[in-house]
């Protein structure tokens, strides 16, 4: 972390400050954009715990990749808001469409109707 400086001495300051560190296995990061992803790989992932809050950091490789705006719906997740709201196969899909593939909310928003 800081240069020169030994990383036993630096945990233990770090616990008398109650600052915890946790590294994560991580195969890859993604970020969800509302257009795109950025996906990290080969990433190096640490959780700190500092009064009462979480924070991540994350390094590594990064890349960007579009993203359809449709959500990818299967054909079970198509039947099961057919069968729990009771509608047609096509406002199955609209609904799952609108709710970005949540099935609870495709549901809800058909039985609200």
């Amino acid at each position: 972390m800081f240069p020169g400086v030994n990383p036993r001495d630096m945990q233990k300051a770090m616990k008398k400050m109650g600052i915890q560190q946790e590294e994560i296995d991580a195969v890859e990061v993604i970020i969800r954009l509302e257009d795109r992803d950025i996906i990290i790989t080969e990433p190096q992932v640490s959780k700190v715990k500092m009064m009462g809050q979480e924070t991540y950091q994350v390094m590594g490789k990064a890349r960007e990749a579009a993203r359809d705006s449709k959500p990818e719906i299967s054909e079970d997740d198509v039947n099961t808001v057919m069968e729990q709201a009771n509608c047609s196969r096509k406002e199955a899909e609209e609904s799952l469409e609108e709710s970005s593939g949540n099935i609870a909310e495709a549901i809800l928003k058909l039985q609200g109707k």
